[in-house]
Parts: C-alpha cells; sequence; structure tokens
C-alpha cells in the first residue's frame, strides 16, 4: 500500500507480464482525498503486444497513513479523451452568470 500520492501507482504484473504498463501519471490533487490521472496501456495476450493508450482517473481516500482505492473512471479512447477535454474547456471558458443575468 502507498504512504504518499507519488507512490500509488496502477501498473500490474501477471505471470511475469506486466498486464498493465504505467505511462505516466499526474497528481490532480493530494490530502486525505487524492485524485491521480494515470495514462497506461493493456497488454494484449492473443496479439503478444500492448494496445492503444488508455487513461483513468483514481481517488484514494487516506486511511492510517495508507492510501485506499475509492473510485475510478476509465477513459478508453484518446477519442473519448479529446471529448472530455473539450467539454471541460467549453465549461471552463464560459464566464459565470451575474446575479443579474441569472433573472
Amino acid at each position: 500500500m502507498a504512504t504518499t500520492p507519488e507512490e500509488l501507482t496502477v501498473a500490474y504484473e501477471e505471470d511475469g507480464i506486466e498486464t498493465v504498463k504505467e505511462l505516466d501519471k499526474v497528481i490532480l490533487s493530494k490530502g486525505a482525498w487524492t485524485t491521480v490521472i494515470f495514462r497506461v496501456q493493456d497488454w494484449n495476450r492473443r496479439k503478444e503486444e500492448y494496445g492503444p493508450d488508455k487513461f483513468t482517473i483514481r481517488r484514494y481516500q487516506k486511511r492510517d497513513g495508507q492510501y485506499v482505492p475509492k473510485s475510478k473512471f476509465n477513459i478508453s479512447s484518446k477519442d473519448q479523451a479529446r471529448a472530455i477535454i473539450t467539454a471541460l474547456e467549453g465549461w471552463i471558458g464560459e464566464e459565470p452568470e451575474t446575479p443579474e443575468e441569472s433573472k
């Protein structure tokens, strides 16, 4: 178990093969609740190669000095990632309404 956000990983090995290869990670928030986005590739046993990049956002809660996984959201393709980016950029770029405008 990880004791710091930097130690958190989604890399996974089975039968001597790294079936989930962690390519990168960005810690989005730290604290009692920590959020991390990981860039990963899954091992395709049939083709004996890694598949395309995927992304996963994980939330961890720190309990008794250890980070415990609590929730996750998997982004299954670059196209889905781009759609999320577009939506967020649209929302972030919007100006908030003033109280007079919301009437």
